[in-house]
């Protein structure tokens, strides 16, 4: 049996899809929710574990929530940036 996906798995992974969907599309937690189930599978994975691995990103500063209407999860703006 593989060894167990850890927060930090998740959150880096979850951090990658962010960072390539910046600029394109905004990425609500739902949606990265079911990004990780598919990427790991559900054996593997569940809403909690993603849920932990959201705060840690968000607690670190590798990403921010921003609010349109909902909430998306996206990398933190640079100061002075046009976005």
């Amino acid at each position: 049996m593989a060894d167990p996906v850890t927060v930090e798995q998740i959150a880096d992974e979850m951090y990658k899809q962010v960072a390539s969907a910046q600029g394109v599309k905004k990425l609500k937690p739902g949606d990265l929710v079911k990004m990780m189930i598919e990427l790991f599978g559900e054996d593997q994975v569940d809403k909690k574990l993603c849920k932990k691995s959201i705060k840690l990103l968000i607690e670190s500063e590798r990403c921010v929530y921003t609010y349109f209407g909902g909430s998306f999860i996206e990398l933190p703006h640079r100061e002075g940036a046009e976005n």
